[in-house]
């Protein structure tokens, strides 16, 4: 039943966020704590989900720290029990955990015939399959609200080349393939009581990114340059920026949204350069 006092309030929904100990993985939590949802802060970093999770629950919200491994189903299914031991129900999920790592950069100087094939395995396992595993795992309980959402995480890496990552650009192009595939499969199976979409973000300053764009003293590197160059907002992404798309698309609002693509990102998809 579709709020009609108000679409975009989570109020008794639960939802899980994987990668929900990371910078942006914080503004999503807190978000949905804001919205009314009760949450479940899914990460490995256990000191840091409790944090976050007694913050919300200090402010009058409702948080639980889950401590597990996107890649690991056995961690995964004992979350999904405590989830539901803590809430009763799970009515969608933030597959927020990703990320790159140095291996699968390939620097302008690199022989692109001697790829490190190991690392872009990682990162395609921790992007992709650390979504749809979670999926697999939580999607089935999200079906039987009659009402759930899955929102995966893509990039602007998926959508226009973006030169050294080039195991991180894979990886979220499957992610778009993947929103766009299993949002008309979980629709011919439950019509609209189980909905898939995605946000790409831009460029947002986080741990992993922060050296590259920017220096010590906050000015832009040559990269970071590069980036604000092609984004007609002439600045990077703050993470309470991309809360407004999520909470719409967990929320009833977005009842009739399946297998979309959000971007979020100051115009940079949009911009030819010229």
């Amino acid at each position: 039943m579709i709020n009609k006092n108000n679409p975009f309030s989570l109020e008794g929904k639960v939802i899980i966020v994987t990668g929900a100990t990371g910078v942006l993985g914080e503004s999503f939590v807190n978000a949905i704590a804001e919205a009314g949802g009760s949450v479940a802060i899914l990460g490995r970093n256990e000191a840091v989900a409790k944090e976050r999770a007694e913050a919300i629950k200090a402010k009058g919200g409702k948080a639980i720290a889950v401590v597990a491994d996107v890649l690991n189903e056995e961690s995964l299914l004992k979350a999904k029990e405590q989830v539901l031991a803590a809430f009763g129900r799970i009515d969608g999920l933030v597959n927020g955990a990703g990320g790159n790592m140095p291996g699968a950069v390939v620097d302008p100087s690199a022989d692109i015939f001697k790829l490190d094939i190991p690392a872009l395995k990682q990162v395609l396992d921790l992007n992709l399959f650390g979504s749809v595993l979670p999926t697999q795992v939580f999607g089935a309980e999200i079906a039987k609200t009659g009402n759930g959402s899955i929102v995966n995480i893509s990039s602007m890496a998926s959508q226009r080349v973006i030169t050294k990552v080039l195991g991180y650009s894979m990886a979220k192009t499957a992610i778009d393939s993947y929103t766009k595939w299993f949002a008309v499969e979980l629709a011919n199976r439950y019509k609209d009581q189980i909905r898939m979409n995605a946000i790409a973000p831009g460029f947002f300053l986080t741990e992993q990114n922060r050296t590259l764009l920017t220096k010590e003293d906050g000015s832009y590197t040559e990269r970071g340059n590069l980036v604000i160059k092609q984004t007609p907002y002439k600045r990077f992404g703050k993470a309470e920026e991309l809360e407004g798309a999520l909470i719409w698309l967990l929320s009833d609002a977005s009842k009739f949204v399946t297998g979309t693509i959000v971007n979020v990102d100051g115009g940079f998809a949009t911009f030819g350069g010229v």
